[in-house]
């Protein structure tokens, strides 16, 4: 089957993925971070779980992208360095400044991220350094200034929400607080949101359906982890503020 083609269906294939994941975290909270309990098997130490699952969307998609012929032109690099900012902070910087010293998540969870990662490194760097047709007049057109301009306000959105969220705790705490300020004062999981933006900016960057079907994945994930976590802070906290959405400032 043509690399074109095999890529195509793999870009339904993610949409599909999306749906079904949309509907099973509607009625299961993936067990891991706030909502872990027992039950699903084996645990790992929660840093080791971080660590494996979101390196292969780096280390991954680096074997992958270093494949294709286009892999040294100027609009390629360009969308690799996004795709590696992100997860170069995710897989090896974020999980060594999370305050998670004890705490731990199934090993089925980190094997499934794990498979998902390899699955969609392989989907966007293949687009990236193999089928998408961008020159070095690309890094000059409107839609990857805007992307790359989305994706960084995504991302920063992202870091900084996280970093507010782990400065909640003293070293060796293990406890939850009510996350304030600026970026907690709208919605209960900005962090989610700003991921969420970031891969909508990746996708109008790359202009790539591989990067689309990513972000609607990712939205189908983080979305239903919001409303669970929103639902959380009402249920764990009487003074939680009431005027506050799960995601969507005034909306959701």
């Amino acid at each position: 089957m043509p690399l074109a083609d095999l890529h195509q269906r793999l870009v339904v294939a993610m949409l599909a993925l999306a749906v079904v994941t949309f509907v099973v975290l509607r009625f299961l909270s993936a067990p891991f971070g706030r909502h872990v309990r027992e039950g699903w098997g084996p645990t790992i130490p929660n840093r080791v779980g971080w660590v494996a699952m979101e390196a292969p969307a780096s280390l991954a998609f680096a074997a992958f992208y270093l494949r294709g012929a286009h892999r040294f032109d100027a609009a390629p690099l360009a969308l690799a360095l996004l795709w590696q900012v992100h997860y170069v902070h995710r897989a090896f910087v974020f999980p060594f400044r999370v305050r998670t010293d004890g705490k731990r998540m199934p090993l089925l969870v980190a094997a499934l991220a794990f498979a998902f990662n390899v699955f969609n490194a392989w989907l966007n760097a293949t687009w990236v350094s193999s089928l998408a047709p961008l020159d070095a007049e690309w890094l000059l057109d409107p839609r990857f200034a805007l992307g790359v301009v989305v994706f960084a306000w995504g991302m920063s959105v992202n870091v900084r929400s996280d970093r507010a969220l782990i400065a909640l705790r003293a070293p060796g705490e293990t406890g939850y607080r009510i996350p304030r300020g600026p970026l907690f004062r709208l919605v209960s999981a900005p962090n989610y949101a700003g991921e969420i933006v970031e891969w909508l900016g990746f996708a109008l960057a790359a202009w790539s359906p591989a990067g689309l079907a990513f972000a609607v994945y990712t939205a189908a994930n983080l979305v239903p982890r919001a409303l669970d976590t929103h639902r959380w802070y009402h249920e764990r906290f009487a003074d939680y503020p009431a005027e506050r959405k799960a995601i969507v400032p005034f909306v959701l």
